[in-house]
């Protein structure tokens, strides 16, 4: 399994939230922000985070190691988590 997974999310999106329940279903360890919540600067540098990896900023973007899947795509998340 790769070494740092990161999801980025709306706390509203429900496709992030399915995102988020199938790591949990699979015991994947990983770093969880909800953009949204964040405010100010933090918030714009979350979004200029996920802007190298997914210029056009939909969520949920998912970072597995040097993969991005943007979406939820289970197949996809599957795919690259090896699970």
């Amino acid at each position: 399994m790769p070494e740092k997974i990161r999801l980025y999310a709306l706390s509203t999106c429900s496709h992030c939230k399915s995102a988020k329940k199938l790591l949990n279903d699979h015991g994947v360890e990983y770093d969880m922000v909800e953009v949204d919540l964040a405010s100010g600067e933090e918030q714009k540098a979350i979004l200029e985070e996920v802007k190298q990896c997914n210029s056009a900023l939909t969520f949920p973007t998912i970072v597995i190691g040097e993969k991005v899947i943007i979406g939820f795509h289970e197949d996809k998340i599957k795919e690259a988590l090896g699970i």
